[in-house]
């Protein structure tokens, strides 16, 4: 079976996050606010967490406010990245450190039932295979534990999309998957009472390279499977800056919009199942409630 050119590359992911861990804290303002509005989400629990798993924690930023907001829970650091855990080692305070663990959260290397609560800001849009990671969350979690994680949605740079659609028809921006297949595959995995929502953000730029060099140095540069290997051409650069001209707002800003999606789940296998004619077993996603920003629960 080829491989799915909209894929991210798994390989690629890493050496990204690798490079960046130098210079991501300084460009990471959209990740860092909203890691803090997940921790918040937190407040749903009935008891504090003991046991938090943040799945790919970066530098460590948001792992180490998880430490300050549940001062007695064992917060633990996962990522792919070895220069990104790298930092996030010096987070932790001097007399316990920060626990970190190099593993692909597609495998997590941990036993099973051992964390109350997974908590993963801005990363699942990053990983090839969402179906083993909430399988892999559903394993890990302890009955009852929460799982509480955001990611991007297919609006995401959508006016750096349409500037390079306007040059040549060549994948240059990562695809990021819509919320109601993330939360078709959180049923798949028995994860029980998913619930979804999401809200949009948009930074300004004075200029594209200014919002490339940014994209650099957080990371988040097109690893998908099927981009172009070369270096684009100056020409063809040129061209997509020309038309990202062309998005300028009133103000004479450029825009980049972010499509957030947030999400939780609960670590048991009490989702609404059927078996249909042909003896296989379904989960409807329409049984998964979604919500925008704004919106009361139904």
């Amino acid at each position: 079976m080829s491989e799915d050119p909209l894929r991210p590359e798994a390989s690629a992911v890493r050496r990204a996050f690798d490079r960046a861990a130098q210079s991501y804290d300084d460009a990471a303002v959209l990740q860092a606010e909203v890691g803090e509005r997940l921790i918040e989400r937190l407040t749903l629990l009935r008891e504090p967490p003991r046991r938090i798993l943040d799945v790919g924690a970066g530098t460590g930023r948001t792992t180490a406010a998880l430490m300050r907001r549940y001062r007695q829970a064992r917060v633990t650091a996962l990522d792919v990245a070895p220069g990104m855990l790298s930092r996030a080692r010096r987070r932790g305070p001097w007399w316990r450190g920060l626990p970190c663990i190099a593993g692909d959260a597609v495998r997590l290397p941990v036993a099973d039932d051992s964390f109350d609560t997974i908590f993963s800001n801005l990363t699942l849009q990053w990983i090839p295979d969402l179906d083993a990671v909430f399988r892999e969350f559903q394993r890990v979690l302890r009955p009852g534990g929460v799982l509480m994680f955001s990611s991007f949605g297919p609006d995401t740079l959508s006016e750096l999309r349409q500037a390079w659609a306007a040059v040549d028809d060549a994948r240059h921006v990562h695809r990021f998957i819509d919320m109601h297949d993330v939360g078709d595959v959180m049923a798949h995995a028995k994860l029980a009472d998913p619930v979804m929502d999401m809200e949009y953000f948009t930074l300004t730029y004075d200029t594209p390279r200014s919002l490339m060099r940014d994209l650099k140095a957080i990371g988040a540069q097109n690893a998908m499977a099927g981009r172009e290997r070369g270096l684009t051409g100056r020409g063809r650069l040129r061209a997509m800056e020309r038309a990202y001209e062309a998005q300028r707002d009133g103000e004479g800003r450029l825009p980049a919009t972010w499509e957030v999606i947030y999400g939780h789940a609960w670590g048991t296998d009490a989702v609404p199942q059927h078996t249909d004619e042909d003896g296989a077993t379904r989960v409807e996603v329409g049984q998964i409630p979604v919500r925008r920003r704004g919106e009361s629960p139904s």
